[in-house]
């Protein structure tokens, strides 16, 4: 879908030949999830640190921190040690707010190509995100370095320049959003639901005991999936997805020409009362069902079908959830509304705002 929409054009092999690079983009993420996890585990606890220095009435701007949380976690996982310093995860950030807002707004409604400020300023911020991949590409060819990161399975395979740059860069801008927005989302919901806060509590508790999670205990942590599942299903995480149409295609009578962007009304298929009974209610427990898992996995949230970036985001907010929980009450804050705001990446209209409270 990003490939489409930032008109990168370079998947012009075979059917194998895509398949490979799909493969290794995928086993990319899986990589760069297992060498850096002591870092996403680190992250977490500086956030929770953080967090546990405030007064309990301290309202948390909450969209903020967990943007900056994910913008951290995925410049170090994708593009490595550069990115220990905070002042280039802010010069990235700026840029990706620049392309993304752009993305998710100005090619869709078709307003970036009738402003020339506007479309200046995404080309200057989508080149400068180039020319830092660029810098970073080179540099890891032909070297070994201690730390693996998401652009090093890139470098590994059979991939020209060009091609490894476009999938660092979706990968890149896709990853931040949507684990930014998980994370997001799922403390929105476990503010508003003692209840299921309570049982993750539990589950945590017992998986874990007194040890920091790992790798193999993430796996152990079901009911935290189902928290996640139904995160991105009761706020649409993805409401749409979309992709040029390679070739003419036909809907009834209704022919599609090649290059027209196709977009797949996902949001609603997530809320359909004839699938999901009390569709808006935010219930974990729906998930117990493997019925239900299934219908998911074929919507391409979970299984074989999930989307390498949505993976992604499982992975680092099961830590970041097994971290904060394990520590604070998460709260919301009384009388606050949160609006949605329905583009690629379902975000609040306005900052979210919590308080936290100290278990022990």
């Amino acid at each position: 879908m990003l490939k489409s929409l930032l008109r990168y054009q370079s998947d012009g092999g075979n059917v194998n030949e895509n398949h490979m690079r799909k493969k290794l983009y995928e086993s990319g993420v899986t990589n760069s999830l297992q060498s850096n996890f002591a870092l996403l585990l680190k992250l977490s606890e500086e956030l929770l640190d953080k967090w546990l220095s405030y007064p309990d009435s301290q309202h948390v701007p909450l969209c903020q921190h967990m943007l900056g949380f994910a913008m951290k976690s995925v410049t170090q996982m994708v593009m490595g040690s550069t990115f220990e310093d905070d002042q280039e995860v802010i010069h990235f950030q700026k840029n990706h707010g620049t392309v993304w807002s752009e993305i998710g707004k100005g090619f869709l409604d078709g307003s970036l190509d009738k402003s020339i400020t506007r479309k200046k300023q995404y080309e200057d911020a989508l080149m400068q995100l180039e020319y830092i991949l660029k810098k970073i590409i080179k540099e890891r060819k032909g070297r070994n370095f201690s730390q693996h990161i998401f652009i090093d399975s890139l470098v590994q395979g059979n991939l020209n320049d060009q091609q490894i740059l476009e999938d660092s860069m979706i990968f890149s801008l896709a990853s931040c959003i949507i684990t930014a927005k998980l994370c997001t989302w799922a403390i929105c919901f476990l503010t508003t639901s003692e209840e299921v806060q309570k049982k993750l509590y539990e589950e945590i508790d017992q998986v874990l005991g007194k040890d920091p999670i790992t790798p193999e205990k993430i796996e152990q942590l079901r009911y935290c999936r189902q928290v996640l599942c139904e995160t991105v299903r009761t706020a649409k995480l993805t409401p749409v997805s979309a992709r040029l149409q390679d070739i003419e295609g036909k809907v009834d009578k209704f022919i599609i020409p090649r290059e027209t962007l196709v977009l797949y009304a996902l949001g609603v298929v997530l809320q359909d009362p004839s699938t999901w009974p009390l569709p808006h209610k935010f219930d974990p427990d729906r998930f117990d069902d493997e019925s239900v898992m299934k219908t998911f996995s074929l919507l391409g949230f979970s299984g074989t079908q999930e989307c390498p970036e949505l993976r992604f985001a499982y992975m680092v907010t099961t830590v970041l959830l097994s971290v904060l929980v394990r520590r604070l009450h998460l709260l919301s804050v009384e009388g606050q509304v949160i609006e949605t705001k329905y583009e690629l990446v379902t975000s609040s209209k306005e900052e979210a705002w919590i308080t936290v409270s100290k278990r022990y």
